[in-house]
């Protein structure tokens, strides 16, 4: 059921850079390397509730319904050009700076699972993605589709705690340039600005 081709598969999902992995990056050079595992594992989190659309068929109901889809889909377009604001401003929840002082960890996973959540794509992609890998056990399918979600969350998990400690690594030598600090404010919000616009042009 674990075959080494759902493994690499997961992996070069995982591994490509989105949403999730600019914001731990994000977190990991502006606030350091515990805040950075917070939004690692929010962002794993927030796969959680696509994985049980995806096994109890709530999925198949997201893609047929346009108003549905929509809805999630705007609300998770508000959400990333308010990310990337906070990028941009000042003093924001994404801004690096290099007075700025770490936040609480359960406020920071919680913006990173809120990134995931209100991404309708994932609900379709989970139900495309884990099936072929399935024994064709109707009795064992649930567990089976259960059993390979819980990897793939472990390997997001793992592949998000490296980015953003790498992150962290570099936070230090980064912070000593305001004109770099400037730059990645600018890069990370316009990162967001266009992940939105990505998102704003999905289709179920």
């Amino acid at each position: 059921m674990l075959s080494l081709q759902f493994l690499m598969t997961a992996f070069v999902v995982v591994i490509a850079p989105g949403t999730g992995v600019v914001y731990t990056l994000a977190i990991g050079l502006g606030q350091g390397r515990w805040p950075s595992i917070w939004a690692a594992l929010g962002c794993t989190f927030g796969i959680l509730p696509h994985l049980l659309a995806a096994t109890l068929g709530l999925a198949a109901l997201l893609h047929t319904s346009a108003v549905l889809f929509n809805v999630v889909k705007f609300a998770g377009v508000a959400y990333l050009l308010w990310l990337a604001w906070q990028a941009l401003r000042s003093g924001g929840a994404l801004a690096v700076s290099a007075d700025k002082r770490a936040e609480a960890g359960l406020r920071i996973a919680r913006r990173g699972a809120l990134i995931n959540i209100l991404n309708p794509k994932l609900s379709i992609f989970f139900l495309a993605l884990l099936p072929p890998f399935l024994s064709g056990d109707p009795a064992t399918a649930t567990a089976e589709m259960a059993l390979l979600g819980l990897v793939f969350m472990a390997m997001t998990f793992a592949v998000f705690v490296l980015y953003g400690v790498f992150a962290a690594a570099a936070r230090d030598w980064l912070l000593s340039s305001e004109r770099v600090m400037r730059w990645l404010n600018r890069s990370f919000a316009g990162i967001f600005a266009a992940l939105a616009g990505r998102l704003a042009l999905e289709r179920a």
